[in-house]
């Protein structure tokens, strides 16, 4: 794969691929309030994976306040577990597991990475397959540890999405809202970081979980934006001639919902001028890496996965 698919093509792709090669499962009831840590997507699959147990969530930027702040329960051995997230096994996740383990904590990675800087530190890693995605994407690497959580049948995700009609007018719009089910919330910030990575400040693209937006997320009604109310219909957002809503089947969880928005963004993706493929070129070649240090190597644009489609 050598050409820059949109995020929607990416998701399709993905769903095949667990379809034919499940994601190892992951029991999270071995786990007793332990950190988990990762950064952007992989501290939101942290949040998803862990969301119905109790557990303490770090990133990059806060990892290193929380340890110290709860110094005290990992003394007396309240906390004795970290879990580090990282698809690369890269990056911040390096130091991420040393300060863990330094604190005495017994730190399990998760990524896609067997080799990784981070894998030889770990005391314990599970490899997670994935295929080769664009710098960013980060689908097929994210979505196999919440499906690997969540059992889901990522085959019945595809054949529901697929099945979605979009809008009249869908290209046309100049800002798009997802309205999600607060069960749901963690995706939410999923789909802002995609719009980070994908738009910038070229395209409104905004979610919002239901809770969150009756507080005042939608004082401003035009047409100019379409409102994607996932989980029941919406009777209260946005305009009420350009409002979207989508009713998925009770086995649609965490993944599914996952893969339902990442493919509506790419079609999102699809239907604007191209300013990702347009700068991810220049971002992983000059000024993405040096953000990390004089010596960061450049990102790969295509970043290799475990599986060749």
């Amino acid at each position: 794969m050598s050409e820059i698919i949109d995020l929607d093509t990416d998701v399709l792709l993905t769903l095949d691929f667990f379809t034919t090669n499940p994601p190892p499962s992951l029991d999270t009831a071995t786990f007793n309030l332990p950190f988990v840590v990762g950064s952007g997507n992989a501290y939101n699959t942290g949040l998803i994976i862990f969301s119905q147990q109790a557990a303490l969530f770090a990133d990059e930027s806060s990892f290193r306040g929380l340890i110290a702040a709860f110094e005290r329960a990992i003394e007396t051995k309240l906390i004795t577990q970290a879990v580090i997230i990282s698809a690369s096994g890269g990056k911040d996740s390096v130091w991420e597991l040393e300060l863990a383990k330094k604190h005495g904590l017994s730190a399990t990675l998760l990524t896609t990475k067997a080799d990784s800087d981070a894998a030889k530190i770990a005391d314990k890693t599970l490899v997670y397959s994935s295929i080769a995605e664009p710098y960013t994407y980060n689908t097929s690497t994210y979505m196999g540890m919440i499906l690997s959580a969540t059992k889901e049948n990522p085959a019945d995700i595809k054949s529901y999405i697929e099945s979605l009609e979009l809008p009249e007018n869908f290209e046309k719009y100049k800002s798009y809202a997802f309205v999600l089910p607060d069960k749901y919330m963690q995706v939410c910030p999923m789909i802002v970081i995609k719009r980070e990575e994908l738009f910038g400040p070229h395209v409104s693209l905004r979610a919002f979980p239901q809770g969150h937006a009756r507080h005042a997320k939608f004082v401003h009604r035009t047409e100019d934006e379409l409102v994607i109310s996932i989980g029941e219909k919406n009777e209260f957002f946005g305009h009420p001639d350009h409002r979207w809503d989508i009713l998925p089947p009770e086995n649609i969880g965490f993944g599914g919902i996952m893969a339902m928005t990442y493919y509506i963004v790419g079609k999102i993706q699809k239907s604007k001028p191209q300013y990702f493929k347009e700068s991810i070129g220049n971002y992983v070649s000059d000024y993405g890496p040096k953000a990390y240090g004089p010596t960061t190597k450049p990102f790969d644009l295509i970043v290799p996965g475990t599986f060749k489609i």
